[in-house]
């Protein structure tokens, strides 16, 4: 199971949650609400799990379902990164059957998500576990939804890069383009910067590594590099600054990870985790 996952506070995550239920609530759950009197009928609720993974996004569906009824108990039977297998109850429910019937797809289609998002990140994780460099996100993500898949990854054992552009200063390519060169691009930004943001540079090519060393850049990433190269910029880095950390992106697969974290990188990112990745199964089951 994976530790010291950090839930973003509700008081962030509150809002959302709201939207997501009048998306699907509408002006009212027409079937339960003609079937049902809100707040008087009380019920329990089992999720299962149809198919094995990791578990991600329980807290989240239990405050779903309070949101519409904060009587509503949720109790999660799999821990928040535990493993699950196929068949597993993975949280039981009690409460009024109104809020679990009106809660059931938002809070289940957030789970499942989320649950495929830290599965694929885990098995990433797992071919470099042995190896310093650590896994890392991008901001390849969902409009509405990056804070809850960010957090997933991490749920998953990777580790989250900027949230957002105001995180940190990364020079990437088209920026190297506008600004005329990457010590340009350095030179500019730096004394324009609050402390303590830090600077990444894209690089693509060993001069530009030389370049970006030069101008005293923070990160180095090595972007879309091929091995043989990778590992001449990972030593020329290490023998010229070693504060520097190194970063690998570009086509990083499950085949081909642990070669690109074997050349001595600090970090890798990707976005397969988020945009690869395969909601996990799960389902809800009134029970009399």
């Amino acid at each position: 199971m994976i530790k010291s996952v950090v839930l973003p506070p509700w008081l962030v995550l509150d809002p959302l949650l709201r939207d997501w239920l009048l998306e699907d609530l509408g002006r009212g759950d027409r079937t339960t609400n003609i079937l049902l009197v809100q707040d008087v009928t009380l019920g329990s609720a089992k999720w299962i799990a149809k198919a094995s993974g990791i578990i991600a996004g329980l807290p989240v569906a239990a405050r779903v379902f309070q949101l519409l009824n904060e009587k509503v108990s949720f109790v999660a039977i799999a821990p928040e990164g535990a493993k699950c297998e196929l068949g597993q109850i993975v949280a039981e429910i009690d409460g009024s059957l109104d809020a679990l019937l009106m809660g059931e797809r938002v809070a289940l289609n957030l789970a499942m998500h989320l649950s495929g998002i830290a599965t694929l990140t885990n098995k990433y994780v797992e071919q470099i576990a042995d190896l310093s460099a650590r896994l890392v996100d991008t901001r390849k993500t969902t409009p509405g939804l990056r804070i809850l898949e960010k957090y997933a990854t991490t749920v998953g054992g990777a580790i989250n890069h900027r949230m957002g552009l105001d995180d940190a200063v990364m020079i990437k390519d088209n920026h190297i383009a506008a600004a005329g060169g990457i010590g340009e691009a350095i030179t500019q930004i730096r004394y324009q910067i609050p402390y303590p943001l830090t600077i990444e540079v894209e690089t693509e090519t060993l001069e530009q590594v030389k370049e970006a060393l030069q101008y005293k850049a923070d990160i180095i990433m090595l972007d879309n590099m091929p091995l043989d190269i990778m590992r001449q910029a990972v030593l020329l880095i290490r023998q010229q600054d070693s504060r520097v950390k190194i970063e690998a992106s570009g086509n990083v697969t499950l085949e081909t990870i642990r070669a690109v974290a074997e050349t001595g990188v600090d970090y890798i990112s990707s976005s397969a985790p988020i945009t690869q990745s395969k909601w996990l199964d799960l389902s809800m089951k009134i029970l009399k």
